[in-house]
């Protein structure tokens, strides 16, 4: 474990982390020189992990950057003080950005209808909105390993496509989205944040808990399949990290490869 740096005296962040976090950096140019980064700051375990080995980062960096954390409130009367004041104790910049998206969600969802794509996205916008009001240049999110491999299943079985979540890309507005724990795993977020004993918030905070609707059922039927069949073939997520840089898109059906 490292030691507790002067910066963050009560939190302790494994070198593992930390490692995996200067690789996937150094492997994308996720954080240069001069980033003001916006982190969407939800309250559970990926995003805590993700500032706080941020805060470590800037420490060591041979590089200057900014971060702020920053909190969707969703205008529903949702009590942030806890986030404040954590991110207050250890010294991290923190902001709670206002919208009206369940005033929204109360009419634009309907009785039993799915809710996480539409909540996904319009929490999206207010993240590239927030970055814009605190001059921000990138938007980093607590996306893990899991959640590529879930939605690379999901994409492939529900939708037939073969599509993951992206380490880095440009979005709408002009803001480049990194995710830098794209190559952990899920249980090593939840390690850091029980070894720290760590507040988290979890899905009692989501506005969709107070509509009529149904819940989904691809995610967690996904994570089940591959809870199995990592049991099975220990090695599937290393074999799925590697996959995904080494994509051999000639083999694949695409007609306009083949226009010779």
């Amino acid at each position: 474990m490292l030691k507790k740096s002067e910066l963050n005296m009560s939190i302790i962040i494994s070198k593992k982390i930390m490692s995996k976090l200067g690789k996937t950096n150094a492997l994308f140019n996720l954080i240069e020189e001069g980033d003001k980064i916006l982190v969407g700051l939800s309250g559970g375990k990926d995003s805590l992990t993700l500032i706080h080995a941020l805060k470590e980062q800037q420490r060591r960096a041979p590089f200057k950057f900014e971060f702020i954390a920053v909190t969707i409130s969703y205008g529903m009367g949702e009590n942030y003080e806890k986030l404040k004041a954590h991110c207050k104790e250890h010294k991290i910049d923190y902001e709670v950005y206002d919208t009206n998206i369940y005033d929204i969600a109360e009419d634009k969802i309907r009785k039993n209808s799915s809710f996480c794509s539409f909540f996904s996205r319009m929490r999206r916008g207010s993240l590239y909105s927030a970055a814009q009001k605190y001059g921000c240049n990138k938007v980093a999110l607590g996306h893990h390993m899991d959640d590529a491999a879930e939605s690379f299943f999901m994409n492939f079985i529900y939708n037939g496509q073969l599509r993951s979540l992206a380490p880095k890309y440009k979005a709408d507005r002009g803001v480049i989205v990194i995710r830098p724990l794209i190559e952990m795993r899920e249980r090593q977020l939840e390690a850091f944040v029980r070894e720290n004993n760590i507040e988290t918030i979890g899905d009692e905070a989501c506005p969709s808990m107070r509509f009529d609707i149904k819940m989904p059922h691809a995610r967690a039927s996904t994570k089940d399949m591959l809870l199995k069949m990592e049991q099975e073939f220990p090695t599937l997520f290393k074999s799925l990290n590697a996959s995904f840089k080494n994509i051999s898109k000639e083999s694949f059906f695409d007609k306009d490869l083949f226009n010779i």
